[in-house]
């Protein structure tokens, strides 16, 4: 059997493992979104999804497929009427959150188009609302990260500039942030978007390490071609090193949450979804973590 055979026949069995994990936990009560084992033992790496994934589908259709899903930690966008900036109807969103046992555990990607205290307490104060630490941020100039690291400050939430590749003219890699805001406050730091890190020509594992305490979230997506956009596929099918990135993750102790971004096939997203979450519980379950949401 040749490396590639076997690798191929690794990968199969990860998902195998993975959608029978599955299987078997959707049998059982949830577990609850800050990722522990019905034992109370804490888990190594938390899954979550990112909102964006299900754009085409309102709050209600969002909600039924996390259900589905079994994954109840979500980083929430303001995109459909997922989690609306306006206050009264980010507060009927909440509502529908909680009631479904569903934790916010960052808003974003949210963008900070000016310079000025107005336009950027309100994204806290929208962040505080929803009672999340971490605001995913989308392209901010790096003039306005000092007045942004005022209000960091000030609220004690931490801002993740999550790096959009090579075609974003300020933060192509992780480490392009880490330039910039590494001898800024502490609650200053990335979002890693491991699909746009690895076309950025960035080794993603590498990156991880770099980043270290300054990593607040991490976006999950696979390609096929890392330098094509459009390879993305479902985890576990393309060529990203999840084994790596979440043995990098558990060593460095990384307390944040681990969110599927798939972003292709829009109108129809589940398959996709439910392959990638079955490929990550099998990639964890073959490293010996069998339980973890």
């Amino acid at each position: 059997m040749n490396d590639s055979t076997e690798m191929t026949l690794s990968r199969r069995t990860f998902v195998r493992s993975g959608a029978l994990a599955a299987a078997a936990y959707a049998t059982s009560s949830a577990l609850p979104a800050a990722a522990q084992t019905p034992s109370g033992a804490v888990l190594p790496v938390h899954l979550g999804l990112c909102s964006y994934t299900f754009r085409n589908f309102d709050r209600a259709q969002l909600i039924g497929y996390m259900k589905q899903l079994n994954v109840l930690a979500l980083n929430a966008k303001d995109v459909k009427d997922h989690l609306p900036m306006d206050p009264t109807e980010e507060a009927k969103a909440l509502d529908d959150y909680h009631a479904a046992g569903i934790q916010l555990h960052a808003v974003g990607t949210v963008y900070f188009p000016k310079d000025e205290d107005a336009d950027i307490r309100s994204k806290f104060e929208y962040a505080k609302r929803a009672g999340v630490s971490v605001i995913v941020a989308g392209d901010p100039a790096p003039e306005t990260l000092p007045r942004i690291e005022k209000f960091v400050k000030e609220y004690d939430i931490r801002f993740a500039i999550h790096n959009h590749g090579p075609e974003d003219k300020l933060w192509h890699s992780p480490l392009d942030v880490l330039k910039v805001v590494g001898n800024m406050d502490p609650r200053m730091g990335c979002c890693i978007d491991i699909g746009h890190t690895v076309r950025a020509g960035t080794d993603v594992v590498q990156a991880i390490k770099q980043v270290g305490p300054r990593l607040f979230d991490l976006h999950v997506k696979d390609l096929t071609d890392f330098n094509a956009k459009e390879s993305q596929v479902a985890a576990g099918d393309g060529k990203m090193p999840f084994r790596e990135i979440f043995k990098t993750l558990i060593a460095m102790k990384y307390k944040g949450f681990v969110d599927l971004e798939y972003e292709v096939h829009g109108d129809d997203p589940m398959p996709g979804v439910i392959a990638s979450f079955s490929y990550m519980r099998g990639v964890l379950a073959g490293m010996g973590y069998a339980n973890h949401a």
